[in-house]
């Protein structure tokens, strides 16, 4: 995705909540101006304006409802209808402005329908369209032919508006769980895979000497010598078994730096993060290089788990790293343990690190080791 998740979540609301603004200022200025020109009553209009500001307050929190999952008709949506239904009755219906206050009706049947099942939402829609009509047909002189076409038109229009931005809110919503749940498989596909090598370098030799230590208890009355035989030789494959674990836990925590820059770019970039890397570490001694490289893991392992970030700048001058991204969040009070734990191990050698929020809203990791 161009974007992350989280913004295009933000990006829809602030389209929504604006588009709804939009329309109650709109609603409210025509309702002044055909008060000032006589046509409507200045209590009348001002009735009409309190009316059209409840009903418009009620419309972030059915989106809200309606958004994250279906949920069955609530009595706000039942209030927000009687408010649009005394709306248009208060309304008149001769003016020019005539069709802005039954888009009104039309506006809280758009919303209904996200309440509603398929059926019950066409049920509804036609319900709402043929008591408009019939309204309009008798309170005005206009023909119920015009006010039929132009009801079902905006009923089509809207509703399919509504039903749309929900699509997009839970293919928004999706590509968020998504990317959360890669996240964790890759943490576990490397638990899995680190497991895995231990079983195969235990199991084998952990069987063996279970069975040679049976077989020694039970020689120990028999034959004395046999079984300290059979002893020395468990003896020796528990050393090389230990021996064989240390060498997997050393390969494990020893990293390579171009190895995982390479694995962070890949990661990030799977996750929507565009990631730029600029390195430079030849005169790095190879402890320096394998410091870096954890720094470079749990900065990205960070900005996976805790971040919204878009963009990533990977910068290593010498001994010197810098992870900056423009993902920040609130931030937990205390650091996590991979950061702690990276702190420790920088300044035990001499080092330093930090990680905090920029001025300019971003958020700074750097790492400093002696080249």
């Amino acid at each position: 995705m161009a974007t992350r998740p989280e913004t295009a979540r933000k990006l829809l609301l602030y389209w929504m909540y604006a588009s709804f603004g939009l329309v109650w200022f709109i609603s409210c200025v025509v309702v002044v101006g055909e008060s000032m020109s006589g046509e409507l009553p200045a209590a009348r209009a001002a009735v009409n304006i309190a009316l059209l500001t409840c009903f418009f307050a009620f419309t972030p929190v059915l989106l809200h409802e309606a958004f994250d999952h279906r949920p069955r008709p609530t009595l706000k949506l039942l209030l927000a209808g009687v408010l649009s239904v005394v709306v248009l009755a208060l309304s008149p219906l001769d003016s020019p402005s005539s069709v802005m206050w039954l888009q009104t009706v039309t506006f809280w049947a758009s919303l209904a329908a996200l309440y509603l099942r398929p059926l019950a939402m066409i049920v509804m829609a036609a319900a709402q369209v043929a008591v408009v009509t019939v309204y309009c047909a008798l309170m005005t002189i206009q023909g119920w032919q015009g006010v039929l076409v132009v009801q079902v038109v905006n009923s089509v229009l809207m509703i399919g508006a509504m039903l749309v931005w929900r699509w997009l809110w839970w293919v928004i919503r999706d590509a968020h769980k998504s990317r959360e749940a890669r996240a964790r498989l890759a943490v576990a596909e490397e638990r899995l895979r680190f497991a895995r090598d231990l079983h195969d370098l235990l199991g084998h030799s952990l069987s063996v000497i279970t069975l040679k230590s049976e077989l020694a208890a039970k020689l120990a009355t028999k034959d004395a010598d046999r079984a300290a035989a059979e002893m020395a030789e468990v003896r020796a494959l528990a050393g090389e078994s230990l021996f064989e674990v240390q060498q997997a836990v050393h390969g494990y925590q020893a990293l390579d730096l171009d190895e995982e820059l390479a694995g962070v770019r890949a990661a990030l970039e799977a996750a929507g993060v565009r990631c730029a890397i600029e390195a430079r570490t030849d005169s790095l001694s190879p402890s320096a290089r394998m410091l870096l490289a954890w720094a470079v893991r749990e900065g990205g392992t960070n900005i996976l788990k805790h971040s919204a970030a878009t963009r990533c700048e990977i910068t290593i001058d010498e001994g010197v790293l810098e992870m900056l991204n423009d993902g920040v969040t609130e931030l937990p009070a205390t650091p996590g343990s991979g950061l702690r734990g990276l702190s420790e191990r920088l300044v035990t050698v001499g080092g330093s690190f930090s990680a905090e929020p920029t001025p300019g809203g971003r958020f700074l990791l750097r790492a400093v080791v002696p080249a």
